[in-house]
């Protein structure tokens, strides 16, 4: 009997972190994998990434549409509600054996309570990280651990963590981080087929930063003067840049209207949900990395490639030589780039690097891990005391 196996997915972001686990997943013919798509993969605002989803040939169980028009807290947490409301009955109807979600996200903590109260195994993955910018993401990601049977930990550090919340230590695994596959398998695309995939008036930028900046809630009246900073450091270099839309957080909408008051300038290209390959590649050949995303912590020393990480976000996450974080200060960002584009900077820092989330083989080791998983004592966990655990360690 094949071995049917769930996993949730709200956005571009999330799906590309597991995508090469869910191709393996999807292709074993002892394995029935499929998807409950919901979130910014519905929305024509953010790329309708469904499509890339389609295109990877990956089962599709239920498109359940929960991205309310609005861009306020509040908004998050309602469009949370519609996906634990409507994929109870999607669930129920596909009797999984096994739920799969990852991330940080609203989606981590409905699926995990689902599988949960319909008893039903469950694994969250990049369970364990950690952050000191004060979202509400960090204890979204740490209770969804707890809520779940079992936990995929890219680093040691954050094995531990899931160790001092009282997890138990044989139903955690570390394995790497899966997101890092996609730079070992993606093929290459010369850069002027790249550029000529982005733009259609011919331009090419021959050094050029990659920009990722997301709003940070409690702090979105500071993104916007931030991002101008960005922008305007980088001008006052010389220095072109390729700019991602940002992701669905509150204050998204109001970056996304400053971003249109630059899209006519020559020296910025501005990029929405792009497929894998192009992503990938824009990375692989950009200079360095600005802004204030996960990707240029745990992602960029996978090229290698030099990281600014500007404010408050991402502050405390565990990170390499090749990032620099500096608050939002113009001259701040301004020096940084000058050390960060330095031959110094790069000999010392960003050449020979080794990424310390993993090797690009995550997605084969939690493949097999998943295929051959008991999940006859899955519900034991229910049954841990944490004071014992901590005993136990």
């Amino acid at each position: 009997m094949k071995r049917k196996i769930l996993a949730f997915t709200a956005g571009r972001s999330d799906y590309d972190l597991l995508s090469y686990l869910f191709k393996m997943l999807s292709r074993d013919r002892g394995i029935d994998f499929q998807l409950i798509v919901s979130g910014a993969h519905l929305s024509p605002t953010h790329g309708l990434t469904v499509r890339h989803i389609e295109k990877d040939g990956i089962k599709i169980l239920d498109r359940i549409e929960t991205l309310l028009d609005s861009d306020t807290d509040a908004g998050r947490i309602k469009s949370a509600s519609l996906l634990l409301q409507n994929a109870i009955h999607s669930v129920t109807r596909f009797a999984p054996d096994l739920i799969i979600y990852g991330g940080d996200r609203e989606e981590v903590i409905i699926g995990a309570m689902i599988g949960g109260y319909l008893k039903i195994p469950t694994v969250h993955f990049f369970a364990g990280d950690h952050d000191l910018d004060g979202l509400i993401d960090n204890p979204v990601r740490h209770a969804a651990s707890k809520l779940s049977a079992y936990a995929f930990a890219s680093l040691k550090e954050h094995a531990e963590r899931l160790l001092a919340i009282g997890q138990d230590p044989k139903r955690i695994f570390t394995i790497g981080s899966c997101a890092l596959d996609k730079f070992r398998y993606e093929p290459k695309i010369p850069k002027k087929k790249l550029f000529s995939l982005l733009t259609p008036d011919g331009r090419i930028f021959d050094r050029y930063a990659l920009v990722i900046f997301h709003p940070l809630m409690a702090y979105e009246h500071e993104t916007i003067g931030d991002f101008k900073n960005m922008i305007t450091a980088l001008r006052n270099h010389g220095i072109p840049a390729v700019v991602n839309l940002p992701n669905i957080d509150p204050g998204s909408r109001n970056l996304i209207k400053v971003m249109q008051e630059f899209k006519s300038s020559k020296d910025l290209i501005f990029v929405n949900s792009l497929p894998r390959n192009i992503f990938v590649n824009l990375y692989r050949q950009a200079w360095f990395q600005i802004g204030n995303s996960s990707s240029g912590i745990v992602e960029a020393a996978s090229i290698p490639l030099g990281v600014i990480n500007v404010g408050r976000r991402m502050e405390g996450r565990r990170a390499q030589g090749n990032v620099m974080f500096v608050d939002s200060q113009l001259k701040n960002i301004e020096g940084a780039i000058i050390k960060v584009i330095s031959k110094d900077f790069s000999k010392k820092h960003v050449k020979g690097i080794k990424n310390i989330y993993g090797d690009g083989q995550s997605s084969a080791r939690a493949f097999r891990i998943l295929k051959n998983l008991s999940l006859k004592d899955f519900a034991q966990f229910r049954k841990d005391d944490p004071l014992s655990l901590r005993r136990r360690i």
